[in-house]
């Protein structure tokens, strides 16, 4: 299911995706700089664990899972908002910093700071991808049959 609301102006989902991927030291920065702004921060749940990881079969148009992913996943409550953060890995506090951005973000707290934030992250990631898919281009070997 597609999250359809709005954070710093940009779909929440596609957001989340951002601050998932987003450099650890930035993010906790950011977080860091939010939290008083915030007010009182309860925490829901804190925890790492297992998630299976869906796929299609793109033949016969079928889901199976994968395998399993280790991931990091923080929920927390602020400001009158719900904040939520998952990470691969086991890196709490990177997933902790995650749900205290999106807080703020849907409270309307630091929003200049926290929207320059995803605009420079995504940037930073989309170089990373067409560097990495630049990388396995030039690997690629094509064979001639005979």
């Amino acid at each position: 299911m597609t999250d359809t609301r709005q954070f710093c102006g940009h779909p929440r989902d596609a957001a989340l995706s951002v601050l998932a991927r987003a450099r650890p030291d930035r993010a906790a920065a950011l977080a860091e700089s939010v939290l008083d702004a915030l007010g009182e921060v309860e925490v829901i749940f804190s925890r790492s664990g297992l998630v299976m990881v869906p796929m299609r079969d793109t033949v016969q148009g079928t889901d199976f899972h994968l395998g399993e992913v280790l991931v990091a996943e923080a929920q927390i409550r602020a400001a009158g908002c719900l904040g939520y953060g998952m990470v691969a890995g086991r890196d709490l506090t990177r997933a902790m910093s995650m749900a205290v951005i999106d807080a703020a973000g849907q409270a309307g707290i630091a929003l200049p700071a926290i929207t320059d934030f995803l605009s420079a992250e995504a940037a930073h990631q989309q170089a990373q991808d067409t560097k990495r898919l630049r990388d396995i281009a030039a690997t690629r070997v094509d064979l001639e049959t005979l």
